[in-house]
């Protein structure tokens, strides 16, 4: 059994992970953050299809998810949306739901959800969702998906540097479907080198509130090795 993560709650919303001294999302707004980091960071609504994966390194509230099927639902998609998150210290179901109450514009979808929170894998009508229990380093390599858009979304590259190693990049180019793209919060010069020499563009934009930067990448469209 993973162990579960020891929380603090700064100003009773935003729960700050003990393990890694850092929040799970933006003290200002972490929807916001969201969708100006990994919504729009790699082209969405405007790159979605039916089928379209979103795979994601680090789950932690489930934010990110609410927010893909929140923008997924309101532009009026057709089929199901499949999103698999790699997460090594999966949240217990209550504080999940604590910390999405705090977003009022998502209530909804966190309703749906809710009751199967805990589960390794969810089915509704517009959606395929797979957590993946685990340390990434040995869960990614693996897996025989292949990610439209990737959202890197691990704690600071400075407190969890595994999940920002050279090796584990190259697994995200890896399961990167040519003309896939990948966002991060972060312009670590060290994430966007990693990146690069994996086979993915890099490029540095403003980043959302007090972040001045962060990273997108983009795999050319006649990249091979695929998995």
């Amino acid at each position: 059994m993973t162990d579960q993560p020891e929380l603090d709650w700064r100003d009773d919303r935003v729960p700050v992970s003990r393990r890694f001294d850092d929040p799970y999302y933006s003290l200002d707004d972490g929807l916001a953050e969201t969708r100006h980091t990994f919504l729009a960071g790699n082209g969405l609504p405007d790159r979605f299809r039916p089928g379209f994966h979103v795979a994601e390194l680090g789950f932690g509230t489930g934010l990110n998810l609410l927010a893909v099927l929140d923008l997924w639902r309101a532009t009026g998609q057709d089929g199901r949306l499949h999103v698999t998150s790699f997460e090594a210290y999966p949240l217990p179901p209550a504080d999940m739901i604590r910390a999405q109450a705090t977003f009022p514009e998502l209530a909804g979808i966190a309703a749906d959800l809710a009751p199967h929170w805990g589960q390794s894998r969810i089915e509704l009508p517009d959606l395929v969702f797979t957590l993946v229990e685990g340390d990434a380093r040995e869960t990614l390599p693996p897996w025989e998906g292949c990610a439209d858009a990737w959202f890197l979304d691990g704690f600071s590259p400075a407190k969890n540097p595994e999940l920002w190693s050279p090796d584990l990049m190259a697994e995200v180019a890896r399961h990167t479907a040519p003309g896939g793209t990948a966002a991060t919060y972060t312009a670590a010069g060290f994430v966007r080198r990693a990146l690069d020499a994996a086979g993915l563009v890099t490029r540095r934009q403003p980043g959302y509130g007090r972040k001045r930067h962060m990273t997108v990448a983009i795999r050319s469209e006649d990249a091979q090795g695929t998995p």
